[in-house]
């Protein structure tokens, strides 16, 4: 329940603070003295959008702040959710600085406007002349027997079942458009395929290709400069191998006579030894050399066709054709395996088909089960708030036409009259029997959850009188298992409230405020009897406490 509500330099409101207490609440003042001011003041703690046009004096901060006993209404998991500190007494307060810029603080920790809103679902029910047409609006009618049906889980079964069907469509659609771009293109892709497949890809080594293509070229060279490397060493005359042995020899015998030799004469040793084996591998590589036009024509058409196709993909390794050659298979693939793709993604739909089926029955049947609870109740109060003569019922049936909020259809049906037939809310209510069904409406749910706060801005609008008395012996009841607060015009109602609150205006300094007050016993029957239309008059005075005595 909201126990505490501060407001200051808000629009009119210079700085205001209410307690509030359980129980029915009413809340009075001349139009324009500021009730909906309250209720924006509020809104802002919700988490609505801050405007700065709504700050009394743009040159200083506007702060509203809202103090919520929440002990009994087991929200330690949603704050765990939302990532905020639970406390029994939560303190929301919106800050308005004068630069625009606009603060939120749950608990004195700073928070996001979503997690407000969230929050803010669970402390407080406001209920303004508007949202009395929510009741001819499907999604109310579903929120409103899921509630009373505490159909949650089956809902969230259902939707959840909804929505792995509607990806699954969404799968086959997509999978359909994909595989009919890739039938498009199958056959160009598959030419493109086999063209890279004809290359063996995997066994090409494009930097050794090159080099044996490039030895073929120089064939004839390669193999007169091998001969004359090896003439070069091997000549009997003249060859540095025989002219190092000659050396060797020398210097062997110089050595022998002095031993300083002796180190010129090992390094010319292995000179010999190191030459000896360079002419035996020219040799041996002289061997090897020779011409082979056939292998020079098969590597020819090798790197050719190499070349041509990294030219035509635009890449320069094989690496990257490779790549390409993989991509192209997956989609030749593809389309070659299109059947049974959308065969195995049909079966999963017709599977997830048969589950939401059953979900959608379970949930129609669990709204279904409390059709006549809300009926026969809303009836009987509807007879209590002045229409004897109502009748009101919700057919149920299921249609197999799934949509997000299931598969079934709930007419709300409606006559005011006896003798004429019912039809849909929204199409024969007039503006106050609408407000006396929705009052009748949340007079059941108060009954069967718990719910938060509730206020409801002028609920009384089209109806007078004894009805109006009526109506606030209705939330007068509601009280007694939760907070309502009740902002009227009507005397009946104002008078049933347990506390009473009058909202006005007044001028300081020149400057119109608005301010708003508890009013005392006496007060409440000034108040009253000024609403009767007669402040001074006797009988008005003698009407409002009559008022207050009922």
């Amino acid at each position: 329940m909201l126990q505490k509500l501060s407001i200051k330099n808000y629009a009119l409101i210079e700085d205001v603070q209410l307690n509030l207490n359980t129980g029915f609440t009413t809340i009075t003042g001349e139009t324009g003295a500021g009730k909906s001011i309250l209720l924006g003041a509020i809104g802002l703690l919700l988490g609505k959008r801050a405007d700065l046009s709504a700050v009394k004096n743009e040159s200083n901060k506007c702060i509203i702040e809202g103090e919520f006993f929440i002990e009994t209404y087991n929200l330690n998991t949603l704050f765990n959710q939302l990532q905020l500190d639970y406390d029994a007494h939560t303190i929301i307060r919106r800050e308005i600085l004068p630069s625009g810029k606009s603060r939120l603080f749950i608990n004195d920790t700073p928070a996001k406007l979503s997690q407000a809103q969230e929050l803010g679902q669970h402390l407080i029910d406001i209920h303004s002349q508007h949202d009395t047409l929510s009741i001819t609006q499907q999604d109310y009618q579903y929120e409103v027997l899921d509630a009373i049906a505490r159909s949650k889980e089956e809902r969230q079964d259902y939707q959840s079942a909804y929505q792995n069907l509607k990806q699954l469509k969404q799968k086959l659609e997509d999978l359909k458009a994909s595989q009919l771009e890739a039938q498009k293109n199958y056959d160009y892709n598959l030419f493109l395929l086999e063209e890279l497949d004809a290359l063996k890809l995997e066994t090409i080594n494009q930097t050794e290709l090159e080099q044996q293509k490039h030895k073929l070229d120089n064939v004839e060279v390669l193999q007169e400069k091998l001969s004359a490397a090896y003439q070069l060493m091997s000549n009997e005359d003249i060859g540095l191998t025989n002219q190092l042995r000659q050396l060797q020899l020398d210097l062997k015998s110089a050595s022998q006579i002095d031993m300083s030799l002796s180190a010129i004469f090992e390094r010319v040793n292995s000179s010999l030894i190191e030459l000896e084996d360079i002419q035996q591998e020219v040799e041996n590589h002289l061997e090897t050399v020779e011409n082979d036009p056939e292998l020079k024509t098969t590597l020819e058409s090798t790197l050719n066709n190499l070349y041509r196709l990294q030219s035509k993909h635009q890449v320069e390794d094989v690496t990257e054709l490779i790549k390409i050659r993989n991509h192209l298979q997956e989609q030749v693939e593809a389309s070659q395996n299109a059947n049974l793709d959308l065969d195995e993604v049909n079966e999963e739909i017709a599977a997830a088909q048969l589950q939401l089926k059953q979900a959608a029955k379970k949930l129609f049947e669990k709204r279904k089960s409390v059709t006549k609870l809300v009926s026969t109740s809303i009836q009987n109060t509807l007879s209590i708030l002045g229409m004897p003569e109502a009748r009101f019922s919700i057919s149920a049936k299921f249609t197999g036409q799934f949509s997000s909020q299931g598969a079934d259809q709930f007419d709300w049906l409606f006559t005011a009259n006896t003798g004429h037939d019912m039809q849909a809310v929204s199409k024969v209510a007039s503006g106050g029997e609408l407000s006396r069904i929705t009052l009748a409406l949340k007079a059941l749910l108060s009954q069967k959850q718990h719910l938060p706060s509730l206020i409801f801005d002028e609920i009384d609008t089209g109806v007078s009188g004894e009805i109006a008395t009526k109506m606030a012996d209705v939330m007068l009841e509601m009280g007694q298992r939760m907070q309502v607060i009740a902002i009227t015009h009507l005397p009946q109602i104002a008078s049933k409230g347990n506390e009473h609150f009058k909202v006005f205006k007044s001028q300081i300094n020149q400057v119109t405020n608005s301010q708003i007050r508890n009013l005392t016993s006496d007060e409440r029957i000034e108040e009253l009897a000024e609403m009767l239309g007669g402040k001074t008059s006797t009988s008005a005075v003698s009407h409002a406490k009559s008022l207050l005595r009922q």
